[in-house]
């Protein structure tokens, strides 16, 4: 097969087709033809030396792919040879075979094609386990999402609008936020030029927001704090801004708040089934009506990852960036 190899931590320029052997898989696992994987920002901290892929895990970026199965398991029972899914992987995702383990793999819902079916599995798990799982975002209340035109982001509103809840997002153009207020964000805060504390608080008259999903952390954090109303909960799921922040622990205490935050990649196999299977009974359906889709932003030749990590870097895109490999 050919994959893309990281020749050492470095700039996208360490991203290498390289020849490999076709990989075996287990018994509770499924073989992708890939035709197309997403990136992700993992993806570039890996490249970079920063985020090491967990023990037993392909060396190979990506954590996403879709393609059609070409070989299955002896314990796999849900899917057979020629099924057309997208998956989640720990790694291996640009590549043109990737291995998956079946509970990780979801049927392309709808009419999607290859490149749309490639940028759901990282996004939409995250935003399920951490926005209505973690936390419990429910009909009627409010919501802000950070980092708005991410491939998370625009998930996020996407979901969080279907499913009934008032969603206010950051970016940082004017630009991205009316692509945010595009995809169902009420209204969107550029935050170059506007303080979201203050605008949350003037579009909700003091109340503040019930869930927020952050990806930068650092100086981030208490300003979240400031912007959510009694029983808030703030989900983490980046450190942009930095690992280490100062918590004003009066507040939490005074408005009972909640602060989590998860991260995907380590999880276990049947963990991630458990979200796989609440995606298919509350999302899929979405998707295959069309009231909620990936967006994509740009798509490029498995061979030129490294401009897809470099259009990643650049943070000029709206939602996903993909790598086709045919």
């Amino acid at each position: 097969m050919i994959a893309i190899e990281i020749r050492h931590p470095g700039e996208p320029d360490v991203l290498t087709p390289v020849e490999r052997p076709r990989p075996s898989i287990g018994s509770g696992d499924v073989l992708i033809k890939v035709a197309a994987a997403g990136v992700n920002r993992p993806d570039v901290m890996q490249r970079q030396g920063r985020y090491p892929p967990p023990p037993g895990a392909s060396d190979i970026p990506g954590l996403e792919v879709s393609g059609a199965i070409e070989e299955v398991g002896s314990e796999v029972r849900d899917f057979q040879v020629g099924d057309r899914v997208c998956a989640l992987v720990s790694g291996g995702g640009y590549a043109t075979l990737c291995v998956a383990p079946a509970p990780q793999c979801l049927p392309i819902p709808g009419s999607l094609d290859f490149v749309a079916a490639a940028a759901i599995p990282e996004a939409f798990f995250t935003v399920w386990t951490n926005v209505f799982e973690r936390g419990r975002l429910k009909l009627g209340e409010d919501a802000l999402f950070h980092g708005g035109t991410s491939g998370i982001g625009t998930t996020a509103i996407q979901l969080a609008a279907a499913r009934g809840a008032r969603v206010f997002a950051t970016a940082g153009s004017d630009e991205k936020c009316r692509a945010c207020e595009g995809l169902g964000a009420v209204r969107a805060i550029n935050y170059k030029k506007e303080d979201f504390v203050t605008v949350i608080a003037e579009l909700t008259r003091g109340r503040g927001v019930d869930v927020i999903l952050d990806i930068v952390g650092g100086d981030y954090v208490n300003r979240n704090l400031a912007a959510m109303a009694m029983d808030g909960r703030l989900v983490q799921i980046g450190l942009m801004g930095g690992e280490a922040a100062s918590v004003d622990l009066r507040r939490v205490l005074g408005r009972r708040l909640t602060i989590t935050g998860s991260t995907l990649r380590p999880r276990t196999v049947e963990e991630k089934s458990q979200i796989a299977r609440a995606l298919r009974q509350e999302v899929w359906p979405l998707l295959e009506q069309g009231i909620v889709k990936p967006v994509i932003y740009r798509t490029f030749p498995l061979a030129e990852a490294s401009e897809a990590h470099r259009l990643m870097e650049s943070s000029d895109h709206i939602g996903k960036i993909v790598l086709a490999s045919t």
